[in-house]
């Protein structure tokens, strides 16, 4: 029964990963309870401070975190996988289900969880949740698993963005240690996401129009809307950090600073 509920949804291969992605999410569920158990130990002066969303916030980076480095590590060997290399676009392979049971797992944890709290997290953590889980349940068909471990490489960049997140909320904004990690967070952003990302995309698309009559249409609208999606997002929150990071490392603009360098030449007189 349960075969035939994957076939008639266009995943048949899901029949042997369904448990590993909801264990997955179960996972995750969990990963929230213990940060809020032990983050007040760890972090007595910060965490216990947190209100509300604030908090659920806390708990979401401590979540996003321990993923991203867990699906890099398991991802990694799939770049070089044999199998999925000798057939790109329909190629199977259990373990490289098995991550992608993962990270679908982690994926449909996150949609659910933005779209309860979209008005604190916004539409764009529920349209890259949407997107990523469509994309990587799909690859269930089997559909375009070879190059399932590439997308996942731009999860190099995450555990960079939650460390500058946490350095905020522990009173270390500014600070040398944030600064550092800020030039890596670019440089891998930069590097897995927009540089990697697009050509990953690119080869992608070339290796599929071969034999894109032999792809469903709704896959192609599938893959071609998040590809799309992605990618702007990606772009569009490198131009955020970038201007975050400028904003906090450069300086005041030098008109602000006169004011400041006027105002306590007035106090000292």
């Amino acid at each position: 029964m349960v075969s035939s509920i994957f076939d008639t949804l266009g995943v048949a291969t899901l029949e042997h990963h369904w448990t590993t992605l909801l264990s997955s999410a179960f996972v995750c569920g969990i990963i929230v309870q213990l940060s809020q158990v032990l983050c007040p130990i760890l972090f007595p002066a910060t965490y216990p401070k947190l209100q509300g969303s604030k908090k659920l916030n806390w708990d979401v980076h401590v979540v996003s975190t321990v993923h991203a480095i867990v699906i890099v590590t398991l991802a990694a060997p799939l770049l070089w996988n044999e199998n999925l290399t000798q057939n790109k676009i329909f190629g199977y392979e259990y373990y490289a289900g098995q991550v992608y049971a993962v990270c679908c797992g982690y994926f449909l944890w996150d949609t659910i969880h933005s779209i309860r709290h979209v008005k604190d997290f916004g539409i764009g953590f529920v349209l890259h949740g949407i997107c990523s889980f469509s994309v990587f349940i799909f690859s269930f068909r089997p559909f375009l698993q070879y190059f399932g471990g590439s997308c996942l490489m731009f999860e190099l960049s995450t555990p960079f963005l939650n460390i500058h997140w946490f350095m905020d909320k522990t009173g270390l904004t500014g600070s040398i240690y944030q600064k550092v990690n800020g030039i890596i967070l670019l440089t891998v952003f930069f590097c897995a996401r927009i540089v990697f990302g697009f050509y990953t995309s690119y080869l992608a698309l070339i290796s599929v129009l071969p034999v894109i009559d032999l792809v469903p249409m709704h896959l192609r609208i599938i893959y071609a809307s998040a590809n799309i999606a992605l990618n702007s997002l990606n772009v569009f929150w490198f131009y955020k950090m970038v201007a975050s990071l400028g904003r906090r490392f450069t300086g005041p603009p030098k008109s602000v600073a006169s004011k400041r360098d006027a105002a306590k030449a007035k106090r000292d007189q």
